[in-house]
């Protein structure tokens, strides 16, 4: 089986592979809908606007197999502001710099995504910080399997509740 490879996204990759990532979306949010998560990224989300706030961030990524893309995730740099408050629990550590991963998405037929995602954002930061929809199992559950732990719950912008985790890997 061919490796997985990331790629950061430009503005000008943007034109060119748009598309595709709007396609990666909709397929992870078919994916969310069959396991019952009816609720995270609704209609128009995510949308281009958010993967070029995104690239202007320097955190936007492809998953590719083959060339072609399978994957899409944000990997930014702290601060992130809605983790700024966190209720029922606390962060393993609230003094050091972090990254969040945002937005992961990937085709329902490539396996291995998240966690080659993940070892990918691993052996940039050692501090990572991701949430999740209360109604989203399958991320809890791959984010258990990867050793994250639970750390209470954030509120987005907009009031919206999401589930918090942080791993702290080897410095």
């Amino acid at each position: 089986m061919t490796p997985l490879e990331m790629r950061r996204l430009t503005l000008d990759g943007l034109l060119d592979d748009g598309k595709r990532i709007l396609e990666v979306f909709s397929a992870a949010k078919g994916i969310m809908r069959a396991s019952g998560n009816l609720h995270q990224w609704g209609e128009g989300y995510p949308s281009l606007d958010a993967v070029r706030d995104d690239i202007e961030r320097d955190g936007a990524y492809v998953v590719e197999r083959d060339g072609e893309i399978v994957g899409y995730f944000a990997f930014l740099p702290s601060p992130e502001p809605t983790y700024a408050k966190i209720d029922g629990g606390g962060w393993l550590d609230d003094t050091q710099p972090y990254h969040v991963v945002h937005r992961i998405a990937s085709l329902p037929d490539v396996h291995g995504v998240f966690k080659s995602m993940m070892d990918f954002c691993f052996m940039q930061e050692k501090n990572i910080r991701i949430d999740t929809h209360r109604d989203n199992g399958i991320m809890q559950h791959v984010l258990a399997k990867y050793g994250f732990t639970y750390c209470g719950v954030i509120y987005l912008a907009n009031g919206d509740e999401r589930l918090a985790f942080q791993k702290m890997g080897e410095v």
